[in-house]
């Protein structure tokens, strides 16, 4: 009887050992070879799930996509239902930061797909409609219902993701200045 191959499950570990060589030596570091050594698979392996390394990095920013989606669904939950809308955002927010190690080489990963994209726009138009809608679902959740508010908070979590990833800022930094911007939002007594 021929072995049964679960190819999703070969897809993940290659994408998370695409991940670890792009969170451990950076972007440039990428290759099937390497990918393949740090997953202990052959190289031919690799090429048969991805052939191009624009399709290893689009997996591998599904695969950080869905843990923060996760993040955020887990820790949303948590506030129960109809939770008050600085409080919803905030949690939101916070799920994404990179605040632990496990985030923090998701966070790695995301900034360095994010490079990769600045010199290759053709690769990002999923990331442009996930960011279009998480910006749409910002807005309707701040007192405001304003577009370029929502954009500034997403960039301003950006921002906090790249001096925590950076070391520049501590996690109670970052959380300080994100309250500070939650605040400006939705009044000082929405805390």
């Amino acid at each position: 009887m021929p072995k049964k191959v679960d190819h999703q499950e070969r897809r993940t570990r290659i994408a998370d050992a695409l991940m670890r060589v792009a969170a451990e030596q950076g972007l440039e570091a990428v290759s099937l070879r390497h990918v393949a050594a740090e997953a202990g698979v052959s190289a031919g392996m690799v090429q048969h799930y991805f052939r191009t390394k624009d399709e290893m990095m689009a997996f591998a920013m599904a695969v950080v996509r869905e843990r923060g989606q996760a993040r955020v669904t887990e820790a949303v939950a948590r506030l129960g239902e109809n939770p008050p809308a600085r409080l919803l955002l905030r949690t939101m927010i916070t799920a994404l930061l990179p605040l632990d190690e496990r985030t923090r080489d998701d966070g790695r990963v995301a900034l360095a797909f994010l490079a990769y994209l600045a010199v290759r726009p053709a690769a990002a138009p999923r990331l442009r409609a996930d960011t279009a809608q998480l910006t749409e679902f910002v807005a309707g959740v701040l007192p405001s219902r304003d577009a370029a508010a929502a954009a500034g908070l997403l960039a301003l979590m950006e921002g906090l993701g790249v001096y925590l990833l950076g070391g520049q800022y501590t996690t109670e930094q970052a959380l300080a200045a994100l309250d500070a911007h939650l605040d400006l939002l939705f009044g000082a007594t929405a805390a």
